[in-house]
């Protein structure tokens, strides 16, 4: 299930990064069984403490698995997935393939006006901002501008 990494490494990789694992045991929450709702529940947690700890390349990897499976009338969860995906994209220095995800993932924020993907979009943002005076930044701009006018 940890594929490459395993639970030691990826705890290392985190406290080299500054981040401190979640507390376990937290069974009382109410969205406790979301592994049981959501299709590839595990994939998708993994895909995004890949990214979050900067291991792009690995995180695009999940992230177009888990896609495959995401039905299209999903379309808020798609869309963070699709983010996710962008974000990791951009982590792994492939700003182009970030800027074809995010094509469609700003469609879908204009649609559905998710606070949750608009903090995604963020985040994409944050990690274009190498990009941001290359055409493929100022491409992402325009791309995401319907998406900020509205916000």
């Amino acid at each position: 299930m940890m594929g490459e990494y395993d639970k030691a490494q990826l705890g290392h990789t985190a406290a080299m990064h500054g981040h401190v694992p979640a507390m376990a045991g937290n069974d009382d929450l109410p969205w406790g069984n979301a592994c049981r709702r959501t299709p590839g529940y595990l994939e998708v947690q993994r895909a995004t403490c890949y990214g979050r700890l900067g291991l792009g390349v690995e995180a695009v990897s999940l992230w177009s698995q888990v896609l495959d499976v995401v039905p299209e009338t999903a379309r808020r969860d798609r869309g963070v997935y699709l983010a996710r995906h962008a974000t990791a994209a951009a982590g792994a220095g492939e700003p182009d393939q970030a800027l074809e995800i995010v094509r469609t993932v700003a469609d879908i924020a204009v649609e559905t006006r998710s606070a949750c993907l608009c903090r995604e979009l963020v985040t994409l943002q944050r990690a274009m901002l190498p990009w941001q005076d290359a055409p493929v930044g100022q491409d992402l701009a325009e791309v995401l501008a319907p998406v900020t006018e509205g916000s």
